[in-house]
């Protein structure tokens, strides 16, 4: 009965694609609650998520001339997988963390890349002009981010002594506290939620879709499910990134007394701080951003790279 619970109940159900899905749905009703707040409005009603994705769902699904079929249909579920195999590792690791793998932790940090470069590959399948501008602004977000990301990351495998298994650096923080309570483990975690805002494209990183420039870019020739799959794909990954920096640097989640309740408070103040980053910024231009992550943001994860390995 393991086979069933470890390829079937951990993907598909929890903490896989449907527990990914529901809590994706739960915190992109909470980002726009928070900005309609923000900005004196209502906001939408709790269940809207929903009623989006399954109105895409129904739609008709229509592809450009000249596109590659194969490629611009399957880009959005190779993006969606991605993140459901995060998010099964990830929340593995918390909940269970002797059921993880030596060098799980890698594993993530490639996953993480698979749904912005299925967006990327996706944009240039469609022959659109305006959807290959949008792609190649995400190439370069991509090539601007990842840098500063890699770097900030490490952080937590230095003060661990190098673990690589994501359930060792969740134990090695209930012993030692979280990475964040350091002066390294600080930095690194400022400069990996500017990346996490940047792998979302929220405000000010939006401009590989920029609505108001170049007509949703990558999505423009989108219709359909197969929409509907790139929405729920950025609803996924905007609760499974932030559970992914609880974990490497808040310590992790716990359901036990009172820590269950702190757990929850780490993760809605993370994604509380993302939303008011992208209510409170104007949209960077292409250049802007690459000047930013190569600039500030790496010279901040080099440093807590460094203070790590001076044990501060």
């Amino acid at each position: 009965m393991n086979w069933i619970v470890d390829y079937i109940v951990f993907p598909l159900v929890f903490p896989g694609f449907l527990f990914a899905a529901a809590a994706g749905m739960l915190s992109s009703w909470l980002d726009r609650k928070i900005t309609a707040r923000i900005q004196w409005r209502r906001g939408p009603p709790l269940l809207q998520p929903v009623y989006d994705v399954f109105k895409l769902l129904g739609k008709e699904t229509l592809v450009p001339a000249g596109a590659s079929q194969t490629t611009f249909l399957l880009a959005p579920l190779a993006g969606m997988a991605a993140a459901t195999l995060v998010s099964t590792l990830v929340w593995v690791s918390m909940l269970w963390p002797d059921r993880g793998f030596v060098g799980d932790f890698f594993v993530v940090l490639y996953f993480l890349m698979v749904p912005s470069v299925a967006v990327i590959v996706g944009g240039f399948a469609s022959k659109n002009p305006l959807a290959s501008l949008g792609a190649s602004r995400e190439m370069k977000l991509m090539l601007a981010y990842e840098l500063p990301f890699l770097l900030a990351v490490m952080v937590p495998v230095i003060q661990s002594g190098g673990a690589v298994r994501l359930g060792e650096l969740n134990a090695h923080q209930a012993l030692n506290g979280p990475v964040a309570g350091s002066v390294s483990g600080i930095l690194a975690l400022v400069a990996v939620v500017m990346v996490v805002q940047a792998k979302l494209t929220l405000v000010p990183f939006d401009m590989p879709e920029a609505e108001t420039e170049i007509m949703g870019g990558t999505f423009v020739e989108y219709s359909g499910p197969p929409l509907a799959v790139y929405k729920l794909t950025r609803m996924m990954m905007q609760f499974t990134l932030p559970a992914a920096v609880v974990l490497l640097f808040l310590g992790g989640v716990r359901f036990s007394g009172w820590s269950m309740l702190w757990s929850i408070l780490k993760f809605v103040l993370l994604l509380l701080a993302m939303t008011l980053i992208r209510n409170t910024n104007p949209r960077l231009r292409i250049d802007q951003a690459m000047k930013w992550f190569w600039g500030p943001v790496t010279f901040l994860a080099v440093c807590a790279v460094v203070l790590a390995f001076l044990k501060r």
